[in-house]
């Protein structure tokens, strides 16, 4: 796994216990950052898996 994938990874983990913690106390503010922190991950790992491609494909043509 790449360093951005796991970092992404990382951040969805971190949203999806904030928006956890946030039901559980009513937090509606600690609620969006949960959201805002998974969002940021989901990109993250999407860029990561478009960079990996990318390589895959510079690699296949310098060959």
């Amino acid at each position: 796994m790449s360093k951005d994938k796991a970092k992404g990874k990382g951040k969805q983990v971190k949203g999806d216990l904030k928006q956890e913690w946030a039901e559980l106390t009513g937090d509606e503010e600690t609620k969006t950052s949960g959201k805002k922190d998974k969002a940021a991950g989901k990109v993250q790992e999407a860029y990561s898996k478009a960079k990996d491609k990318v390589r895959e494909k510079v690699d296949k043509l310098s060959r």
